[in-house]
């Protein structure tokens, strides 16, 4: 490995390996309970890239993308500890950046938590493995092979008339009082429209690339049945082709998300519904490689455009994990609320419900039923709160407090449905595979100690000179976004860092993070808002102290480094690993 010799300048790697994860009919991850979503081909490989960069004083990033729906605690703890002995002391998780590119058409069942591995079904050790084989093969060749390079940054925005994405959710957007109201005729308006790119030069030649860009990797919808890379997989591949074409022995380009939490590659507007019905089939394949192109050229012109900066100065870090279940709020990002908190994570009706452009979910009239179950549960709740214990009535007065209007359906870590326990939901098995599997699961015991839901959460601030990438768990709405860097970047300014860079989908994932504005909207977002209604203003608050230390010399830093997600029993993730699917080939 090649080591910088001047201060300010640096060395770096890159790789990408495949991960050769077999199609056997199970679940992909993205589309939760649709049971027909799942894998029985490949169409586009699946891959795992990385880039190393070191700087003089012995500072690295280790920045790793996979092409998978999402990163959990288990995928990244598993591909860190696998390069751990080589790279030894080298290896600093405080600027080991693990994030993904959110296709939908990828293995699901890669996380401790049992909620999100229920369609797979279960949690499937043999595809972690793969996965974490590929991911750690390709960190460590891009750390063996380093080379003396330079670093730029650019980004630029969107022209207006480029159809690469909409807002999804506009009405919930619209009830912000920061953003400019958007008619349908302009949800493509209502995003973040910009593009930021960091890459590598070698002897004058582009040879890697990372874009932060915030689409949902839904082209291809819920009825797919491979593999696939879709927007980002396919703007990976046409850049890479583009780049290898100018002489560069293989390159890599990431094409990883920012704030796409509301933000979608179909089109919203008048028509929208039979636009996206015409999408079907192979048509999604093509439309994914279309709007995959318009990324890769807009990649590729920011790389030739004339404001690019180059980075130089130390690498340096920061990572903390926060108990999200009870975490208050600082006042001034709560509207003044000065009870303003998080609490335990829960589903709501809404979520299930999907996005009728992207992937609707159950039918309207399953989703009307479980909101006024839901409903109904609470007005009980609320009214018998004096018959409770007092640890119980706290209980129940800080949950719907927390949770606003969600209409609960989900208590993670009391593991009750509708305020009953999981084995007993009055609902049949057979009236859809997911029900099935959560009474079964939890008559086997193997969730009785076991996390339902995350809630122990990465922070993490990664900083190149005067450039910043801020790796968030999860899916941020656009003015989330917005929001949350405004926050850290006034945090770090006094530090001289003046560019910061979102990238989130990165270290675990724990849903949507909402606007409290979008929240009270309750559309498919902030249903899947797992915290309650204040969870953006506890990230800002916690973004903000950990920004805070971050600025300190690093001997006089204070911040948790020790907090991490509990790992479930081995008894019980044995009992709901490499589960079978009992689907039939289509």
């Amino acid at each position: 490995m090649k080591k910088p010799q001047q201060p300010g300048s640096y060395c770096a790697g890159w790789s990408k390996v495949e991960m050769r994860v077999e199609p056997r009919g199970h679940a992909m991850h993205g589309y939760g309970g649709m049971n027909e979503n799942r894998a029985w081909g490949s169409r586009t490989p699946l891959f795992a890239r990385a880039l190393v960069v070191s700087d003089a004083s012995g500072g690295n990033l280790i920045y790793c993308c996979l092409d998978l729906g999402v990163i959990s605690y288990a995928t990244r703890h598993e591909i860190l500890l696998a390069v751990s002995t080589e790279m030894g002391g080298a290896l600093n998780e405080e600027t080991a950046i693990i994030t993904c590119t959110h296709t939908h058409s990828a293995p699901g069942g890669l996380t401790y938590d049992a909620y999100y591995n229920l369609p797979t079904p279960g949690f499937q050790r043999e595809t972690l493995s793969q996965v974490v084989q590929a991911a750690s093969q390709a960190i460590l060749s891009a750390w063996r092979d380093q080379k003396e390079v330079t670093l730029f940054t650019s980004e630029g925005a969107f022209a207006d008339d480029v159809p690469v994405a909409w807002n999804r959710a506009l009405d919930a957007y619209n009830r912000n009082g920061d953003v400019v109201k958007r008619p349908d005729s302009l949800a493509h308006l209502a995003i973040n429209r910009t593009m930021y790119l960091l890459w590598v030069e070698y002897e004058g030649r582009v040879a890697a690339l990372v874009s932060l860009f915030g689409v949902h990797a839904t082209c291809i919808g819920n009825s797919g049945r491979q593999y696939c890379g879709d927007n980002k997989g396919f703007a990976s591949a046409f850049t890479e082709a583009a780049l290898a074409a100018q002489g560069i022995e293989k390159p890599i380009a990431i094409f990883a998300q920012t704030t796409a939490g509301d933000v979608s590659p179909h089109y919203r507007g008048p028509g929208e519904k039979a636009r996206r019905a015409r999408l079907a089939g192979e048509a999604e394949y093509e439309y994914a490689e279309q709007n995959g192109r318009l990324q890769s050229e807009h990649a590729l012109d920011l790389i030739s455009g004339k404001n690019r900066r180059q980075i130089t100065g130390t690498i340096d870090g920061c990572l903390t994990y926060a108990d999200f279940s009870q975490r208050k709020a600082a006042p001034c990002y709560a509207d003044g609320a000065a009870e303003a908190e998080t609490f335990e994570p829960c589903i709501g009706a809404s979520m299930l419900a999907g996005k009728a452009l992207d992937g609707a979910g159950i039918a309207p009239a399953v989703e009307a039923i479980a909101r006024t179950a839901a409903e109904t549960v609470r007005g009980i709740r609320l009214s018998m709160k004096r018959t409770y214990t007092p640890e119980e009535r706290a209980y129940v007065e800080r949950l719907y407090r927390a949770q606003g209007k969600k209409d609960i359906v989900i208590e993670g870590n009391h593991k009750l449905a509708f305020g009953l326990p999981l084995a007993k939901l009055p609902l049949p098995e057979f009236a859809d595979p997911l029900i099935a599997q959560i009474k079964q699961q939890a008559r086997s015991g193997a969730i009785d100690k076991s996390a339902m839901l995350p809630y122990v959460l990465p922070l993490q601030i990664v900083k190149m000179g005067d450039t910043a990438i801020v790796a968030a768990p999860g899916e941020f709405t656009t003015q989330a976004g917005y929001r949350l860097i405004d926050t850290i970047k006034e945090a770090l300014q006094p530090a001289g860092i003046r560019h910061v860079f979102m990238n989130s989908y990165s270290n675990d994932y724990m849903g949507y993070v909402t606007t409290h504005e979008e929240y009270d909207q309750q559309t498919y977002e902030g249903g899947h808002n797992l915290y309650g209604k204040w969870t953006l203003a506890v990230f800002q608050t916690e973004y903000e102290k950990l920004s805070r230390e971050f600025i300190k010399p690093p001997a006089e830093r204070h911040y948790d480094r020790e907090m991490r997600p509990p790992m479930p029993p081995a008894e019980e993730l044995a009992l709901r690993s490499n589960l079978t699917a009992t689907v039939a080939r289509r």
